[in-house]
């Protein structure tokens, strides 16, 4: 057999396999631009519809605003919003550290002790299910501090899922490797170390996901209710001061100040988790398809 015809049978064979690589590159590429480009186009194709209904049936903007009327009372009113706007997310990052802090460590001691889980999680599964409008009022009349009050009510919204994904990720081991680690007399702590925490790290970061926009509406909520009280600073606030004044502008432009600030929390969240799994995790590990 001549050494031409086996480069040329050869390279007939390659030719599917390039092809099909080609295309998965095209559909990569595609998927790229759809990510970005979709949203976009759908959130341009809402604020062109709300104008045009503003503009249509000529509402006034004491009713609904416009986007273009939003967009300059934010700027125009950018110093006192972006000061409530820092003060919110003080509160939000501030609960969500906490959240973490208590959450997996309340989560690491379930898992070394079925005792301890079973005398503290109905209570943490209790003031999950419970309202915080309904026992904001009495934390912010037993606790002196108003930001310390806001702080408590945001943690007990953003810490219970991260207690119960975590604590579900540090029992979600395969059993293989627990008896394997059990054969070789591995320690509490290095079982928790180098088996426990690599299996629950994916289920702690959706957990955080959850938890960043929890801590948001509940500093958010928790805001209400201490701005009704009198204590100001915050977004929830501004929007509270400018219903009172029938500022409707402002009451959107503070609006979108806190749809900002969630999807900022959501996508900081968002990428740490694929930063932490992009390398070993199947979900996000992209597959060849």
């Amino acid at each position: 057999m001549s050494a031409p015809a086996d480069i040329g049978r050869a390279a007939a064979r390659s030719l599917p396999l390039d092809a099909e690589e080609a295309a998965r590159a095209r559909r990569a590429r595609r998927e790229r631009v759809g990510a970005v480009a979709l949203p976009l186009l759908v959130v341009g194709g809402t604020i062109l519809l709300w104008h045009w209904f503003v503009t249509a049936y000529a509402v006034p903007h004491y009713i609904l605003p416009g986007p273009g009327r939003v967009v300059s009372q934010l700027v125009e009113d950018w110093d006192v919003l972006f000061g409530a706007l820092l003060v919110t997310l003080k509160i939000t990052l501030l609960a969500l550290a906490t959240a973490v802090l208590v959450g997996g460590g309340l989560a690491v001691l379930f898992s070394l002790s079925r005792w301890v889980e079973m005398s503290f999680f109905p209570y943490a599964v209790i003031l999950q299910v419970t309202p915080i409008v309904s026992i904001a009022p009495l934390i912010f009349i037993y606790v002196e501090s108003p930001t310390a009050g806001l702080l408590i009510c945001a943690w007990i919204v953003a810490f219970f899922p991260i207690l119960s994904n975590t604590t579900l990720g540090l029992r979600s081991v395969d059993h293989n490797l627990d008896d394997l680690f059990t054969i070789y007399g591995a320690t509490r702590w290095q079982r928790l170390r180098h088996l426990q925490a690599p299996s629950a790290l994916p289920y702690f970061l959706g957990g955080l996901r959850i938890a960043g926009g929890l801590s948001l509406i509940g500093a958010i909520v928790a805001e209400y209710v201490a701005g009704s009280t009198g204590t100001n600073g915050g977004l929830a606030f501004r929007i509270l001061e400018a219903s009172y004044r029938l500022n409707i502008p402002r009451m959107f432009a503070a609006l979108l100040l806190i749809a900002l600030a969630g999807v900022a929390i959501f996508a900081a969240t968002a990428l740490l988790q694929w930063l932490a799994l992009r390398r070993w995790h199947e979900s996000a590990v992209r597959r060849e398809r």
